[in-house]
């Protein structure tokens, strides 16, 4: 039994960005504990936090400094005190978390492709010639540039909805999202086509939501366990420790994806030039216990058949 459970009185202060889908992520968390411990949603307190990454929308992240630009402000407040727990999208996370926090809760997983969005073509096939593409993700765009070496790509940073917005005032023909972030926010109007795994691999940890936590607050911690979804937790051990033996950021085009099979795990890894000029992937299979063991051994058996200069372009 746990005691001192949020109240109305007393709430339970949950941390998020402002964006509709992070709202999203934030409302579903709240859903969850809610139902979970059968409490009203005024026990719980949405906060919205603007991060230094949501300020920013002109430049590419890699100018300004990485994924930790979606989370620098809101774990500060929450070592500060000033919220419980934090929602964020798993793909924007960096691997290590600052000292005093842990983030160790997980949503069931969302849809883990990518979508490919025009208003006039249905796939990526029928995009004509030096067509525009737009897209802020480094991976998607030597995906895009390892399959379509012909067609160009422009810088479209901001939330879902400010993509859509430059896609509908011609600033390209197409784009890319994520299908979890259009299925969590009912978007069934958009013109989209789901791109398969096997065309395009995900990012890591891609459709997942992920909840952080102050380490010593065994309250916090023994009421998360009551939403947690371990089958996701377990593929996101083995993708994110893919992704930290490759030393992954916003500046390295790093694509994963764990599914779980008959008890077993299946990996698949790929890291990729930006100009999109050449890709090396790989795959194994494993015990579920052995996932995060087998993420680091894929990945630094990938680095060393990339051999000298492949990565020069980490500056």
């Amino acid at each position: 039994m746990i005691k001192d459970l949020p109240t109305p009185q007393n709430p339970l202060n949950i941390g998020t960005r402002g964006s509709p889908l992070a709202l999203a992520q934030a409302h579903e968390t709240r859903k969850r504990l809610a139902h979970a411990f059968d409490l009203p949603f005024e026990a719980f307190t949405i906060v919205v936090i603007k991060t230094t990454g949501d300020k920013i929308i002109d430049r590419p992240l890699k100018e300004i400094g990485g994924k930790g630009l979606f989370t620098r402000e809101i774990e500060e407040d929450m070592m500060a005190g000033k919220i419980d727990i934090a929602v964020h999208s798993m793909k924007d996370m960096p691997t290590l978390q600052p000292d005093g926090l842990i983030l160790d809760t997980y949503l069931p997983r969302e849809d883990v492709r990518d979508a490919f969005i025009s208003p006039r073509v249905k796939s990526l096939d029928d995009l004509a010639e030096g067509t525009v593409v737009g897209t802020s993700s480094l991976r998607r765009k030597a995906q895009l540039k390892l399959r379509r070496p012909d067609l160009e790509v422009v810088e479209f940073r901001g939330n879902l909805q400010t993509r859509l917005m430059k896609l509908e005032q011609g600033v390209a023909e197409a784009t890319f999202l994520a299908m979890a972030g259009l299925n969590r926010l009912n978007m069934d109007e958009v013109p989209k086509t789901a791109i398969e795994v096997d065309t395009m691999l995900p990012a890591v940890a891609q459709g997942a939501i992920g909840i952080e936590r102050r380490m010593d607050d065994a309250r916090v911690a023994e009421m998360l366990m009551a939403i947690h979804d371990v089958p996701t937790g377990q593929r996101l051990a083995a993708e994110r420790a893919f992704l930290a033996a490759l030393d992954g950021s916003c500046e390295t085009p790093i694509a994963g994806l764990a599914v779980l099979e008959d008890g077993d795990i299946h990996l698949r890894g790929e890291v990729l030039r930006p100009d999109g000029s050449e890709a090396i992937d790989d795959a194994v299979r494993c015990t579920i216990e052995d996932g995060a063991a087998a993420g680091a051994e894929m990945a630094a058996k990938m680095l060393a058949q990339a051999g000298d200069g492949f990565f020069d372009w980490r500056g």
